[in-house]
C-alpha cells in the first residue's frame, strides 16, 4: 500500500528519527545517523497533505526534544523543588511546544512546494526550521543537526559556514540518499562533492599571536541545593581560595566558574581583594559572580589583578534567569521561584575584557550555544571564555552536549575556548575544537595548561551565519510550486 495511504507509518518513522538524532550528539557521537534521521522524515513526505506534514514534523520534534533534552526533568525535579508528576508534565510540555518549530514550517512547506527538486528544497526547509528555533521567542539552538559534526569528516566546513552549513550538508545527504535508494544515480555526484569538499579546505584559518599564557581553570564541585546558604557561601569561599593558592605560582590566568561565590559582588569584593593580595603581582583572576546595580541583578564575570573590564550576560535563560509573564507565573509552583531568577540583561556589543595580556571574548553558560553571538565576540578577541554552572543538569547528558557545542564554537572561530564549570565539564579546547585537557565530572579539580592567543578570522567569524541561511533559501526556491498546480496537489487523497 502506498505511503500516502498509511501516513501513520511515516509518523512512526519520524518518532524514530527524532531519537536517532539525539544519538548523533554527545555522549553517543553517532554523527552518521543524522542523514538517516532526515531521510526517514523525508521519505514519502510529498505524498502528505499539509496537515499530515505538520504532524510528521511534530512527531520528529517531540521525539528529538523528549530524548535529547531529558535533562530538563533533572533541573525541574532535582533542583526546582518539583514533584515527579509535575516535573514529567513540564518536561513533556517543553518537548510538545518545541516540536512546533518543526510542525509549522513543515505545514507551510507542503503548501508552497511540490515534488520538483524536493531533495534540495526539503534540506533548505530543515535549516529554516533550525534558524527559527535559534531566534524566535529568545531562541533555543540546542540539538542543531550540525552540532554533531565537530568530530566528523564535515568538521572542516565549520570555520567556513558554521553550524547551519553543517546542518544543511547533513540534511542534503539524507534527502539525496533517499533519492539514491530510488535509483536516481545522478545523486552520486552531489553526494561525492558534498563529502569531498572538506578535504580541499585549509586545516587552520587563524595564526598564533603573542606569547603563550599559562591558565588554571577551577572546578569546585559544590552542592547546588545548599549553595546560597550561609554555610554554602563559606564553603565556596574556602574551596576556591584553597584551589587558587595551590596554582598561584604557576598560572598567569586563573578562572573560576559561573557564580563561583554565591553572593553579590559587593559582598565578595573584600574577600577577593584579600585573596588577590596573596597572589603574584602579574597574575589575573576572573570569576563569575552576581552584580547588583541600581536595583538590577546581573550574571557577570569580573576580574582582579592584571585585568581590565568585565562582562554582564546579555542573553538570559527563560525561566532560569528571568521569568516570562512573571506577574502570572510567579508563585504558582516552586520552580518559578528559584533563587536568582530575576536577572537583568547586560548591554549588547560589550568589548572584550583583558587579562594576562589576552583579549577575551566571554559567553556565560547558555550563551555559548549561540553561534553568531560567539562569532561577534571572537572578532575582537584572542581567546574565548565560557563559565558555566552545569550543576543544574546533574548526571544527565546535558553537560556533555553543552561542551560539544563549546567545541564547535572553538572550531568555527579558530580560537581557544577556556571552559570553567562548577562540576564539569571544565576543559581547555584548542582552535580545532579538540579538548586538550579536561577535569573529571563531579570532582573538585583544577585544569592547568597553556593557551595561545590567535589572530585572524575564519570566514564564519567574519560573516556569521547569513551565507548558510542564504544558501538554504536558494535551495528552497526551485521547489516552489507553480500557481496552476497548487489545487491539483492539494486535492490528492491522503
Amino acid at each position: 500500500m502506498p505511503t500516502r495511504q498509511r501516513p501513520w507509518l511515516g509518523h512512526l518513522a519520524a518518532l524514530l528519527a527524532g531519537v536517532l538524532s539525539t544519538l548523533t550528539f554527545a555522549p553517543f557521537h553517532l554523527w552518521w545517523l543524522g542523514p538517516v534521521a532526515v531521510g526517514l522524515v523525508y521519505a514519502g513526505f510529498h505524498d502528505l497533505t499539509p496537515r499530515q506534514a505538520a504532524l510528521r514534523g511534530w512527531c520528529y520534534g517531540f521525539a528529538l526534544f523528549a530524548s535529547g533534552t531529558s535533562w530538563i526533568y533533572v533541573s525541574i525535579h532535582d533542583y526546582g523543588y518539583t514533584g515527579v508528576a509535575l516535573a514529567v508534565f513540564l518536561t513533556a510540555l517543553f518537548a510538545v511546544t518545541l516540536a512546533l518549530f518543526y510542525a509549522v514550517p513543515f505545514w507551510l512547506y507542503r503548501h508552497v512546494t511540490g515534488r520538483r527538486l524536493a531533495c534540495l528544497s526539503f534540506a533548505g526547509l530543515w535549516v529554516a526550521s533550525e534558524v527559527l528555533r535559534t531566534y524566535l521567542f529568545t531562541g533555543f539552538p540546542w540539538l542543531l543537526l550540525g552540532s554533531a559534526h565537530v568530530d566528523s569528516p564535515l568538521a572542516p566546513l565549520a570555520p567556513v559556514g558554521g553550524v547551519f552549513l553543517l546542518s544543511l550538508i547533513t540534511a542534503l545527504t539524507g534527502t539525496l540518499g533517499v533519492e539514491l535508494l530510488r535509483r536516481r544515480w545522478w545523486t552520486l555526484a552531489p553526494l561525492a562533492a558534498l563529502w569531498g569538499l572538506p578535504l580541499l579546505l585549509p586545516t587552520q584559518w587563524t595564526t598564533a599571536s603573542g606569547q603563550p599564557v599559562t591558565v588554571a581553570l577551577l572546578q569546585g564541585d559544590l552542592p547546588q541545593l545548599m549553595k546560597w546558604s550561609a554555610e554554602g557561601q563559606r564553603n565556596a569561599a574556602n574551596t576556591y581560595a584553597r584551589l587558587t593558592r595551590a596554582v598561584a605560582d604557576d598560572a598567569e590566568l586563573i578562572v573560576w566558574p559561573e557564580t563561583a561565590l554565591p553572593m553579590f559582588e559587593r559582598q565578595a569584593r573584600p574577600f577577593l581583594e584579600r585573596l588577590q593580595a596573596t597572589l603574584p603581582p602579574d597574575s589575573a583572576l576572573l570569576t563569575g559572580i552576581v552584580e547588583r546595580d541600581d536595583g538590577g541583578y546581573y550574571n557577570a564575570v569580573i576580574g582582579l589583578g592584571n585585568t581590565q573590564g568585565g562582562y554582564r550576560k546579555e542573553h538570559l535563560v527563560p525561566f532560569g534567569e528571568y521569568l516570562p509573564l512573571e506577574g502570572l507565573l510567579r508563585g504558582i509552583i516552586a520552580f518559578f521561584d528559584l533563587p536568582m531568577s530575576d536577572f537583568s540583561a547586560g548591554a549588547g556589543d560589550q568589548p572584550p575584557l583583558h587579562a594576562a595580556g589576552l583579549a577575551i571574548g566571554t559567553a556565560i553558560c547558555y550563551e555559548i550555544i549561540y553561534p553568531d553571538l560567539v562569532a561577534s565576540r571572537a572578532r575582537d578577541a584572542d581567546v574565548l571564555l565560557t563559565v558555566s554552572n552545569d550543576t543544574w543538569f546533574g548526571g544527565s547528558i546535558g553537560p556533555l552536549q553543552h561542551v560539544q557545542m563549546a567545541r564547535l564554537r572553538a572550531l568555527e572561530n579558530g580560537r581557544y575556548v577556556l571552559r570553567a564549570t562548577s562540576n564539569g565539564v571544565t576543559a581547555i579546547i584548542d582552535p580545532e575544537g579538540r579538548i586538550v585537557k579536561r577535569a573529571p565530572q563531579f570532582e573538585t579539580a583544577t585544569v592547568t595548561g597553556t593557551v595561545q592567543g590567535m589572530q585572524g578570522e575564519t570566514p564564519f567569524t567574519r560573516t556569521g551565519s547569513w551565507p548558510a541561511w542564504l544558501l538554504a533559501g536558494l535551495l528552497w526556491l526551485p521547489g516552489l510550486r507553480r500557481p496552476g498546480r497548487r489545487r491539483t496537489a492539494a486535492a490528492r487523497p491522503s
